[in-house]
């Protein structure tokens, strides 16, 4: 991949990871809202506008690390505001509105996946781009839009996956601790989400080979798909 090429992959991938973490953001405040919480679409939160889900650190300086680095893109937005005494029925309600947020990226990522699987079979170069990419190569001896378009919506599936995943996991603050906090006793339940941020610090800094072992089975299977 050329050094152009990377600089383009790099911009994609600041412009895929705004778009999915505010489609994360607004598919929470969207579920909120639905389940009779109006605090997060009162305060403008379901939309795709990256303004409204901006996160100074986790949202611009991490990533501008990332582009003058070698470093994947990653951070994070602001939290979507919700206030579950407003939820018709508290238990499930909360659930549906943190699960909806990796589900929203794994559409996405479906999504990306379908088109790929369309450039593939549209013609041999499609083919070609795409099982390249796969394996971490993308051929520039082309000028067919087909190279750009393939680039960006690999890295549409994959940092969907990515954020789609790690969110999953059940540890505070993480979409998937709402899920794991309602099995708790209560006792339980206040230690959880008093010092359970602590387990996502150790997941970040130590954890990092655990991570590739959750997300990477799922990047591999949707690669497989388009092997097919």
């Amino acid at each position: 991949m050329s050094l152009d090429l990377n600089l383009v992959d790099k911009i994609f991938q600041m412009i895929v990871f705004l778009f999915a973490i505010s489609f994360h953001e607004s598919a929470h405040a969207w579920m909120a809202n639905r389940c009779g919480d109006p605090t997060a679409r009162m305060l403008g939160r379901i939309t795709l506008n990256p303004i409204k889900h901006i996160d100074p650190v986790g949202t611009i300086l991490l990533p501008l690390i990332a582009l003058v680095t070698r470093f994947p893109v990653l951070g994070w937005a602001k939290p979507t505001p919700v206030n579950p005494n407003n939820f018709r029925n508290p238990v499930r309600d909360d659930i549906l509105t943190s699960v909806v947020g990796p589900i929203s990226n794994f559409v996405v990522a479906t999504g990306a996946l379908i088109l790929l699987g369309l450039i593939s079979l549209s013609s041999p170069l499609g083919h070609h781009l795409v099982r390249g990419i796969q394996q971490g190569l993308v051929s520039t001896a082309s000028n067919s839009v087909l190279v750009p378009l393939t680039l960006f919506l690999y890295e549409l599936m994959t940092i969907n996956i990515v954020l789609g995943v790690f969110n999953l996991i059940p540890v505070p603050p993480l979409d998937g601790s709402h899920v794991l906090r309602h099995f708790l006793s209560d006792s339980a339940r206040r230690a959880y989400d008093t010092v359970g941020w602590l387990g996502l610090l150790a997941l970040v800094y130590f954890g990092g080979g655990l991570l590739g072992r959750l997300i990477n089975p799922v990047i591999e299977l949707f690669n497989s798909i388009l092997k097919r």
